[in-house]
């Protein structure tokens, strides 16, 4: 795979706002407080990196380099981007609609979504990522399972394409009921054209009816076609999830090709079962809560590998903060457990960076800063007030429990800056909410949600 991908303006041909980060063939992030997330290693006050088109080329202090393009990371933190393992970004502008008793996510969210047109999708899959990329994510897992045909499909992966993010996309079928086959010969064109940056994977479910083998049939095609392709695959593992889970068990299903997401109260002998067969695991302990599924305990997963951290819907959420995310986690796990102690901060920022690009089987990408990888980067700015009266030491617990959104101070993604001081570059904030908002109203004046 080659490290230098073509250089692509993002056009204004879906909307006159759209992300327009000009390449710098050299970047160097100068002075800042270096978190790489390796495994087992520290972090590097008054550090330098270097980035030469989409890679890190190295790391170390007063690296010198002409006509680089400077950032001065004086007094701030320097971490991998986030990984949002697993989200549903079609859902992003079905936003306040879930409203508990009067609403339930699951009824609500499968009507809107038969009224949505591609060019609906496209605005909710693209703001969202935006959103994400605010927030200081720089890949996503992003599970499709709205495709009503191939022009959705298609809107999707523009819409992932344009945003600047990384990302797989998992080809899912036209709703949650698994009585419809994924189009298989869609998945394949769009596959040929992934990229460095955006690939493709198969959002594969189980039978609702898990004896149905005319179902298991269908299922078990896909999940060979995505095999042979040499695609990732994500299964959804909830409600009933322990029997689903011994189905893939029994089934021999469990592979490193796939990733299971949710699994809240799966039994430690299946945890044990995917731990031993390779697959990953994504955790996403907001949703879970809201829906009403249980609590998500980290300590239950502890002999799981390749474990990460998921949004699972920017609406469904009600953001794509993946610093919300760490602190439901973390507030959850000491919480039950009644023990202050728990968990350990620097890990949680491991688990939302490097373990959730291994979950999705992008960890030799990205997920770390190490010279050789792909240069996802956020940098964090302190002086704020809402992170305002730290004295010094380890900053792992000041940016889990009191960093948001808005300390984010750039995003570099593939070596291309799309947030700088603060904003993303070249998106005109005003004509992408009205456009959101705009295709918001029109879903649900055609479902007559109420």
């Amino acid at each position: 795979m080659s490290c230098k991908l073509p250089v692509v303006l993002f056009t204004a041909s879906c909307l006159s706002a759209s992300v327009i980060a000009a390449p710098a063939d050299t970047l160097l992030i100068r002075n800042g407080y270096l978190m790489p997330m390796t495994e087992n290693g520290g972090d590097r006050p008054a550090t330098d990196i270097l980035i030469r088109n989409n890679q890190i080329v190295q790391i170390g202090q007063n690296i010198v380099a002409p006509n680089a393009k400077i950032i001065d990371a004086s007094g701030k933190y320097v971490l991998p981007g986030f990984v949002d393992a697993h989200n549903h970004l079609w859902v992003t502008t079905m936003r306040g609609q879930f409203r508990n008793k009067q609403g339930k996510f699951f009824p609500v969210s499968n009507k809107l979504a038969s009224a949505m047109q591609p060019d609906d999708v496209w605005q909710a899959m693209y703001s969202g990522s935006l959103e994400l990329l605010q927030s200081g994510v720089t890949t996503t897992g992003d599970f499709f399972d709205n495709i009503r045909g191939p022009e959705w499909g298609d809107a999707g992966f523009k819409a992932l394409k344009q945003s600047g993010i990384r990302g797989i996309m998992y080809y899912g079928g036209p709703d949650k009921t698994t009585k419809n086959k994924i189009d298989l010969e869609h998945l394949a064109q769009l596959n040929k054209q992934s990229t460095g940056r955006i690939q493709l994977g198969l959002g594969w479910r189980i039978p609702r009816d898990l004896s149905s083998q005319q179902n298991w049939a269908m299922r078990d095609k896909e999940y060979k076609f995505a095999i042979e392709q040499k695609m990732p695959i994500q299964v959804h593992v909830s409600g009933d999830a322990r029997a689903m889970f011994d189905a893939l068990i029994d089934r021999h299903y469990l592979s490193p090709a796939l990733t299971v997401v949710h699994a809240s109260d799966a039994l430690p002998q299946q945890l044990d079962a995917l731990q031993d067969a390779g697959g990953g695991l994504v955790l996403t302990p907001v949703s879970e809560q809201r829906v009403g599924y249980g609590l998500t305990l980290l300590n239950h997963f502890n002999n799981v590998k390749r474990l990460g951290l998921g949004i699972d819907g920017n609406a469904l959420s009600g953001s794509g903060n993946m610093f919300e995310t760490l602190r439901t986690a973390a507030l959850t796990e000491s919480g039950e457990a009644k023990d202050e102690t728990l968990p350990d901060p620097h890990k949680l920022l491991e688990l939302a960076t490097r373990r959730s690009a291994e979950s999705i089987g992008l960890g030799s990408l990205t997920g770390s800063l190490e010279t050789g990888k792909r240069s996802d980067i956020q940098i964090i700015n302190p002086n704020t007030l809402n992170m305002g009266g730290y004295g010094g030491g380890d900053p792992a617990a000041l940016i889990v429990y009191s960093a948001q959104p808005e300390n984010v101070e750039t995003v570099i993604v593939d070596g291309r800056v799309i947030k700088d001081e603060g904003k993303l570059l070249g998106v005109n904030m005003e004509q992408l909410l009205k456009a959101t908002n705009a295709s918001a109203r029109k879903i649900l004046e055609r479902s007559a949600v109420q």
